[in-house]
């Protein structure tokens, strides 16, 4: 097989050249023979940086077809079992499934979840805050974190340590008489077990201090070297306070006072401190990582919804499976009933009902017949059909989704600032109190005065957690941006998700938004409804137009089965119509206006023709007025009752449109919205943003059309719905994946929940803090002789970064 450098686990260098391997046991092979490997090809397992297979190379075809032409089958039990078609293991009789090469390997990049501007190309800590970096991408599989993995090994190692380290340090405190007064015989001497309690305490506890909490003095430095003061540079100083004194106590104890020393002639030692407190801080550093992988869980899943394979039909008829990354735009594609739709595309036989929840949160299936659009990853009913791949890829409605959620996720939102502010000068304050708590039970305090005065400064140190304050938004932001994704609620930016909760104006546009966007024939007039040969005559004469009203037409006429005739000496008249000739007959369809230009009305009976709720086409064959086509945009079914909800929460609902105002007053009577402008021009909805905006309104704008941009752009918030034009959802902050008001409702809930979540995780963070370090500077033993150990400080310190992770989990589950 062949190994990427760039993402090779494992290294070896052998006669000053480096040489990679995908598993520890091919290192161990090829160093106790490195000669019998060097001969071979890179096949042998090995990739030297002179022979690694450049990336250029991995797709220098112009179809990913040209690599394999079909997909082998394997048996998930016996993997050397591999057969060309589906079917029976011949070992153990089980199904064989699909074998998906993997993909060619991409270089992913590590970034820090509360700094997303520290990007580097492979794992490692923020020069920051010290705290782990992560995956900027997420993949489908969710692989091995070498951190955690990492900071475990170095947790259990720790723990067998520290726990009878904990026994002895106990022991000598709770029954001193039976510890201090045991001797050890050390060959032919006795000598008193106080003097041996050091030395076996600092043989316990340096591998903890200096192995396990490696990562912590090494983060501690970068803070120094930075600049920028973190948790671990309180973490640090706290257990090297510690740890150095108990040192120099058990090496050199005849440079203390006679008044420090105890029965066996020692100061005082708190290796047992340092210990727990490093045991208890990479505990707390498993678990945050854990709890940290979990907040990708939203986009894994997404990823998780493709299938692996497609039914590719050959121009022959014949089929053929082969891997999703095979698939090419143009390509014909079967899919089964219950499958999963392999790439975004077109149906082009059949039909059937499919299931978009998944993309869209709506759980009612949808129909679909010949020409219309079907989504990737979403799942096919009963039916089964063909369709044509027009979008693989990155280019599918899916990875668009994965991409802009992983954006948002590493977006920050302003109310961060609040926690970044107090960031800046926490560390240095807490380090500043741990100096003057030092300093008050040096001078103030019971004797021993010195030894309390190291353990409540050492206390201060390790209680306090700036990181709980740096993840009370991230993580929330995270979690609420991944389950709005599951709900068909894309939010493309923190700043978005934080405003949407403060909106009290929503401007919506009609079409398409208010309305489903496609004009229909709702009435005819007499004549038209009597005679069908009218109606045929106006269908053949609106084929030759462009106008989606004239489209509205043929679609009637064709569905009453009328066959349509070429028009000649076709013209269509700017803002009116069209005129032509059908079968030697004269016709006219458009409005009012064009029957007064060609002679079938007078002026005086235009007022007559009024469409009560849309736009009328008027009829005129030979000179002569017929009759007239009532067309409307039917109002989405969602829409009166997301109106209603909308305005229960005290939000004020403003309506433009470019039909004339007959229609905007008619639709905004039905549907109860007090205001609106009619027949407005982009530019005359950018300037209506901007004077509610001035009125002191926070105005969330709601559109799908290439003219709904620039107030898309303009509004606090802009909402795109999922169903309009790419620049629209590129304008948009929000996007509706379903197109429909309800997703509103469903983003303000989001939005709420998150912002909740964020108050609470920001709350708990600075009451923690605030209550924490007076306790652990020893504020209560004046009145209660209280004083806080910092083993329990470490503790707590570590128990603060959890729960505010653990509390921005919750909104996985948050109903929407």
């Amino acid at each position: 097989m062949n190994v990427n450098p760039a993402t090779a686990k494992h290294a070896y260098e052998y006669s000053g050249k480096p040489y990679y391997f995908c598993s520890a046991g091919c290192v161990e092979k090829f160093k106790a023979d490195p000669a019998k490997y060097l001969n071979k090809t890179p096949q042998s397992g090995l990739v030297t940086l002179g022979t690694a297979k450049p990336k250029s190379s991995d797709h220098t075809s112009t179809s990913p077809r040209t690599a394999t032409t079909s997909v082998a089958y394997v048996c998930p039990m016996c993997p050397e079992v591999r057969e060309p078609k589906p079917g029976a293991c011949p070992s153990c009789g089980m199904a064989l499934e699909p074998e998906v090469p993997a993909a060619p390997s991409a270089r992913i990049e590590y970034t820090c979840p509360m700094h997303p501007e520290i990007v580097r190309p492979g794992p490692g800590s923020c020069p920051i805050c010290g705290m782990a970096l992560e995956p900027r991408t997420v993949t489908a599989a969710q692989e091995e974190n070498p951190e955690l993995r990492d900071m475990t090994r170095r947790f259990w190692v720790s723990l067998a340590l520290t726990a009878p380290l904990l026994a002895i340090a106990m022991g000598s405190m709770f029954w001193p008489h039976a510890f201090m007064g045991a001797f050890v015989i050390v060959g032919d001497r006795f000598l008193p077990w106080s003097s041996i309690l050091p030395w076996l305490e600092f043989a316990l506890a340096t591998p903890v201090v200096l192995w396990g909490g490696a990562p912590f003095f090494q983060r501690f430095w970068t803070s120094l070297v930075n600049r920028s003061p973190n948790m671990f540079t309180l973490i640090g100083m706290g257990t090297g306070v510690a740890y150095g004194f108990s040192v120099v106590a058990t090496l050199a104890p005849q440079i203390f006072p006679e008044s420090l020393r105890s029965m066996g002639g020692y100061p005082d030692v708190y290796f047992e401190s340092a210990a727990a407190i490093t045991t208890l801080v990479l505990l707390g550093q498993v678990m945050e990582l854990r709890a940290r992988s979990r907040t990708s869980a939203a986009i894994r899943a997404l990823l998780d919804l493709s299938p692996r394979i497609a039914h590719l039909l050959n121009p022959d008829g014949s089929e053929k499976d082969i891997p999703l990354e095979q698939v090419n735009p143009g390509d014909r594609l079967r899919v089964r009933p219950g499958e999963k739709i392999p790439v975004d595309g077109v149906l082009l036989e059949g039909s059937s009902a499919i299931d978009e929840a998944m993309i869209t949160g709506e759980s009612t299936p949808v129909e679909k017949s010949q020409g219309n659009q079907v989504i990737g990853a979403t799942i096919n009913g009963t039916g089964s059909f063909v369709m044509r791949a027009e979008r693989v890829g990155s280019e599918t409605l899916l990875a668009r989704i994965v991409q802009l959620v992983g954006q948002a996720q590493r977006s920050r939102a302003p109310i961060q600032s609040l926690a970044d502010r107090v960031a800046g000068w926490f560390v240095p304050a807490v380090v500043a109190v741990a100096a003057f708590t030092f300093v008050a039970w040096s001078l103030l305090g019971p004797q021993p005065r010195l030894a309390h005065a190291l353990v409540n400064a050492v206390a201060v140190l390790i209680i306090a957690c700036p990181c709980a304050l740096g993840l009370a938004t991230p993580m929330a932001i995270m979690v609420g941006v991944g389950r709005g994704a599951r709900a068909g609620v894309l939010i493309k930016n923190a700043e978005a998700l934080e405003t949407l909760e403060k909106v009290d104006t929503i401007v919506v546009d009609k079409t398409g938004t208010l309305t489903e966007g496609k004009p229909q024939l709702t009435s005819y007039s007499q004549a038209l409804e009597d005679d069908p040969e009218l109606l045929r005559l106006a269908a053949s004469l609106e084929h030759a137009s462009e106008h989606p009203l004239g489209s509205v037409v043929v679609d009637a006429a064709v569905k009453r089965g009328l066959q349509l005739s070429q028009p000649e000496e076709f013209h269509s008249v700017t803002g009116k119509g069209v005129v032509g000739v059908v079968d030697g007959r004269k016709v006219a369809v458009g409005s009012p206006a064009l029957m007064v230009e060609v002679g079938a009305l007078e002026k005086s009976a235009v007022l007559t023709i009024t469409p009560p709720d849309g736009t009328v086409l008027c009829v005129a064959v030979d000179g002569k007025y017929v009759g007239n086509l009532g067309v409307a945009d039917r109002v989405k079914p969602t829409t009166p009752e997301a109106l209603r909800d909308l305005k229960a929460q005290g939000i004020k609902i403003v309506m433009l449109t470019g039909d004339n105002r007959i229609v905007a007053a008619s639709l905004a009577k039905t549907l109860g919205i007090e205001e609106f402008e009619a027949e407005v021009l982009p530019e005359k909805k950018l300037e209506i943003i901007r004077k509610l905006q001035g009125q002191g309104r926070v105005v969330a704008m709601a559109g799908d059309g290439i003219n709904d941009a620039p107030a898309l752009a303009q509004a606090s918030v802009g909402i795109a719905m999922g169903t309009g034009t790419d620049i629209a959802m590129e304008s948009g902050g929000v996007i509706l994946l379903k197109g429909d008001l309800t997703g509103i409702l469903r983003a303000r809930k989001l939005s709420e929940a998150t912002m909740r979540n964020i108050r609470q995780n920001l709350f708990f963070a600075f009451v923690y803090n605030a209550i924490g370090v007076p306790i652990a500077a020893g504020v209560l033993y004046p009145f209660f002789g209280l004083l806080l150990s910092p083993i329990f400080a470490a503790a707590a310190m570590s128990f603060s970064s959890v729960s505010v992770i653990t509390n921005a989990l919750r909104l996985r589950n948050v109903k929407l």
